[in-house]
């Protein structure tokens, strides 16, 4: 039987990185850092797939020995492997390969808005090859950038620099742009990684494949036939902790225009001429661009009230830690896009996202349009009928193609049928937070997983106008498929969501 580190290997398609570099962690005390930096290095270094070198220098503002912070880390992930509960863990944690990934790290406590750190690292890395992974919160990009770059840490002589960020990347158009003209001052486009995990997960990825490699899908991939498209990201969980963060953020600039369009993007772009970074890139780049900006009688925003999850009572967002009692924070959006080219002329797409739902669920429906003629005895306006693919993403990860046939009897009775690829039934489970194949390409220098700054600047020019008009969310109950306003939305071109289930 294949091991996980084997399957790993497989998926990363070799055993290490080729160039030794090293990792420097801003914010490498903080959540991000623990539960998925780490996480996914430990996973790298129990495949193998860590550079020959590799070394972290962990930044943060504590005092503490380089030791003493690795000791900390390894104790929480000793933690987490003991809570069934952890959705990020290293399950069966060996103490070899941890030591593999914090083998020489050093530690640098200091405040990064400061030059003097950046003097420090200066002298630390000398003229060896650095990724700068800014694990802290996003109005500390441009910063950290600017302070690199005026430190002379970017300059590429012997190896390579490059810089990390996470969503989100801007909180509108404007922003978004004045965080690349910060970040291009600094780097070229080829050192910088704009990441966003959604890209890094295995079920993402291989939409693709499904849709190129093989002619079942791609003849029909169109408007002749594709009546619409409906992307979900349904959770289960409210804000918990991140109240006060979320009152900043909403869900509209926290999973649209990154996540949602990285699902919208694999499913809608053009084929590429080739699996290099820039042709696929270019592709998501030109059919975000192709986007008609959504009007605001497109978009609707909600706001979870009180409620049951599996049986429990929830308390509403306006009841929640660090929330306001009178809070205009959306926690749920729904929106009809249009995309203006020649494939999908006519077909809406249909996203919706939000939290405190009925169930967990990320998947893309291809709703296909029903035959011209009902030959058998069939209600054509039924929506559990007809053909559907479904691209389960999470937590069920596989294709599901929906299909009518004949219920058994001496009646013509027609029923919905599937027929399913599930990735947990065909291949060997691997260790995956979504990031280890993202820290893999950033060492070895693809950006073929990464966001670009076109791709970036393309998404917010979509949802502008709805990102910078306030609107007062309306109220759905805590366990519910979202607010009644949203099926109002598709109602209008008679049409239904499929349920969250």
């Amino acid at each position: 039987m294949t091991s996980p580190a084997d399957q790993l290997q497989n998926v990363l398609g070799q055993t290490s990185a080729s160039q030794p570099c090293k990792l420097v962690i801003f914010g490498a005390g903080g959540d991000l850092t623990r539960r998925l930096l780490l996480t996914s290095l430990y996973d790298l270094a129990v495949a193998n797939a860590l550079p020959a070198g590799f070394q972290i220098i962990a930044i943060d503002r504590g005092e503490q020995k380089a030791q003493d912070w690795a000791d900390r880390h390894f104790a929480l992930a000793e933690q987490d492997a003991k809570d069934p509960s952890a959705e990020f863990s290293c399950p069966h944690l060996d103490r070899g390969a941890w030591d593999r990934v914090t083998h020489n790290a050093q530690y640098i406590a200091g405040d990064f808005t400061r030059p003097e750190l950046f003097t420090t690292l200066s002298e630390t890395l000398g003229g060896d090859s650095a990724i700068f992974y800014c694990a802290v919160a996003a109005r500390f990009f441009a910063p950290i950038a600017t302070a690199l770059g005026e430190a002379g840490l970017l300059a590429e002589k012997a190896g390579f620099r490059r810089i990390v960020i996470e969503k989100p990347f801007g909180h509108d158009l404007a922003s978004a742009r004045a965080l690349d003209e910060a970040l291009r001052r600094q780097a070229r486009e080829s050192q910088i990684y704009r990441i966003d995990h959604f890209m890094g997960k295995e079920a993402n990825q291989g939409i693709l494949v499904a849709r190129f490699s093989n002619v079942l899908f791609e003849p029909i991939w169109r408007r002749e036939y594709i009546d619409h498209v409906q992307i979900t990201a349904a959770e289960t969980i409210g804000v918990e902790s991140r109240g006060a963060f979320y009152e900043h953020t909403g869900a509209l600039r926290d999973m649209v225009p990154n996540h949602l369009f990285v699902l919208l993007s694999l499913i809608a772009m053009e084929p590429p001429s080739s699996l290099a970074a820039e042709a696929i890139r270019q592709e998501k780049t030109r059919l975000l661009e192709a986007i008609r900006p959504v009007r605001a009688q497109d978009y609707v925003a909600g706001q979870y009230g009180a409620g049951e999850i599996a049986g429990s009572p929830v308390a509403a967002y306006r009841g929640e830690p660090g929330v306001a009692p009178d809070s205009q924070t959306e926690t749920y959006v729904a929106m009809r896009l249009d995309i203006d080219n020649w494939r999908w002329g006519g077909v809406p797409f249909y996203l919706r996202t939000g939290k405190r739902m009925k169930a967990r669920r990320t998947e893309i429906n291809i709703v296909f349009k029903k035959p011209p003629y009902a030959l058998f005895n069939q209600d054509m306006n039924d929506p559990r009928t007809g053909n559907v693919i479904r691209f389960l993403l999470d937590p069920v990860r596989g294709v599901s193609i929906g299909f009518d046939a004949k219920q058994p009897g001496l009646e013509e009775v027609i029923a919905p049928v599937n027929s399913s690829f599930l990735y947990d039934s065909f291949f060997p489970k691997a260790p995956n937070v979504g990031y280890e194949a993202l820290l893999h390409d950033c060492m070895a220098g693809n950006q073929m997983l990464f966001q670009s700054a076109g791709t970036i600047e393309a998404a917010w020019a979509a949802i502008d106008t709805v990102a910078t008009t306030p609107v007062a969310p309306c109220l759905y109950e805590a366990g519910s498929q979202g607010p009644t306003e949203a099926d109002a939305l598709l109602a209008r071109d008679g049409r239904q969501w499929l349920p969250v289930a």
